[in-house]
């Protein structure tokens, strides 16, 4: 069996395709009578798709878990971009708390790796209401997608992370916590000042790209990037084309099951089908404003991986710098 660092770049896996096909049926169906109810729900099913099968069916009870912290998660952050000020405060403090947690266990590194970045996706809403609604429907779909999920034979445990990974859990520190949070918070800091109308873009953008590891960085920066750009391009054509329900219902599966599939890829492309959806579901009645869209959703997610890659890459490299010029010993000649 392959450990996830033997992953291929892109992975396609029938079964999962098949379990993400049961996932975005009733979506589908529902898209072909209500686009707006059916999108909503396809959003609802794609932390699951994403998620995967864990082998064990008593693990499955996970995606419960996790569907339930990602619309509490977004709840929060829309709660607190009702006060910028605090907002920025708040998602410094969740960055340095989250990265302290990172090491001490699964709980640490869920809140690290998903809570955070569906704090700073929440920044993006109007009213902790609309939040509240998505994160319902998150829910409800989890529950769903668990259900189906139990179809499936058990499997033993998945391979322990890659040892890359390992050690990059492990090595999370107080200075990563704060770079973590100086890029998250000047994030939300340019997007109030701003006045963006999705200011969770960029800040999202930085917490889902920057990670201990200055490789792991550019990597997700670059794979954040292409993603957002194939994902938008793709709704935007769509919608642009003005498709019947019955096709967007079909695009809408398509995405849905093209996430759960790849899900297991080396590369992180999880954006460009979540992208996609959230795209459509923007779009949907309005798809004068796709160039709109597409330019604001591109340039904040270049702001955020900048941010990431500045806090990420350039500032550690500063730092290492400065201490070997501390530890030289001193000019004999002096």
């Amino acid at each position: 069996m392959r450990t996830p660092d033997q992953a291929p770049a892109l992975a396609w896996v029938w079964p999962l395709a098949l379990l993400g096909a049961l996932y975005a049926t009733p979506a589908a169906l529902i898209t072909v009578t209500d686009p707006t109810k059916g999108l909503a729900l396809a959003a609802g099913v794609l932390p699951a798709a994403a998620l995967g099968l864990p082998g064990p069916r008593r693990a499955r009870v996970a995606t419960i878990v996790l569907g339930v912290l990602i619309g509490a998660s977004m709840t929060v952050g829309a709660l607190l971009a009702e006060h910028p000020v605090i907002a920025v405060i708040g998602i410094f403090a969740l960055s340095v708390l989250a990265a302290l947690m990172a090491p001490r266990g699964k709980v640490g590194r869920l809140a690290l790796g998903l809570c955070l970045p569906m704090v700073g996706i929440g920044l993006s809403f109007g009213e902790p209401v609309e939040a509240a609604g998505l994160g319902l429907l998150m829910a409800a779909g989890s529950v769903y997608a668990c259900a189906v999920s139990m179809l499936w034979p058990a499997r033993p445990r998945p391979p322990a992370p890659a040892p890359g990974e390992a050690r990059a859990a492990t090595g999370r520190t107080v200075d990563f916590g704060i770079r973590l949070g100086l890029a998250a918070s000047t994030a939300a800091a340019i997007g109030f000042a701003a006045d963006l109308e999705h200011v969770g873009w960029a800040c999202a953008a930085v917490l889902l790209v920057m990670r201990p590891s200055g490789d792991m960085v550019r990597s997700r920066g670059v794979d954040r990037t292409l993603s957002v750009l194939v994902g938008a391009t793709g709704a935007c054509l769509l919608v642009l084309i003005d498709p019947s329900n019955a096709v967007l219902a079909v695009a809408v599966a398509a995405a849905v099951i093209a996430l759960a599939a790849t899900n297991r890829s080396k590369r992180y492309i999880t954006g460009t089908f979540t992208t996609f959806v959230v795209f459509l579901l923007l779009l949907n009645g309005s798809p004068q404003d796709a160039g709109h869209r597409f330019l604001e959703r591109v340039l904040e997610t270049l702001l955020g991986v900048g941010l990431a890659l500045l806090f990420g890459v350039i500032v550690p490299r500063v730092q290492r710098g400065i201490q070997r010029r501390r530890a030289s010993p001193t000019d004999p000649g002096r």
